[in-house]
Formats: C-alpha cells, structure tokens, sequence
C-alpha cells in the first residue's frame, strides 16, 4: 500500500477539510490530539472546539472569497 500526501481542501463558506497524516500544533508548538484521519478545522473563527469546525459558521452567516 503507498501512502498517500495529505490534502487540504477548502470549502466554499465552510471550513478547511484536512485528509492524510499531519501533526496539528498549537500556536505555543504544543501538539493537537486527532481522532480521526480527515478532520474539518475552523476558518470562521467562532467554532468553541477550535481548532476544528462544529458548525457555527453556518448560524453566522460566515462567507469565503473561494
């Protein structure tokens, strides 16, 4: 089996979609527990589990260029 690159894709009004093995640091280099493989991270920046997304982008209204 090959191991394939990580992607990030960014959805339109939504959050970055993260696939592949990648370690999340935090800002002070601390590193971010994943449980899952691909996981959604905020880009609106009102999520209350950042730095991934639990959907609060939607109730706010919040809007991409892309």
């Amino acid at each position: 089996m090959t191991e394939q690159r990580p992607t990030i894709t960014a959805y339109p009004d939504g959050p970055l979609l993260l696939r592949g093995e990648v370690e999340l640091r935090s800002a002070d280099g601390e590193p971010i527990p994943r449980h899952r493989r691909t996981v959604a991270l905020c880009r609106c920046g009102l999520s209350t589990i950042k730095p991934f997304c639990d959907g609060t982008h939607k109730a706010a209204g919040f809007r991409t260029d892309d």
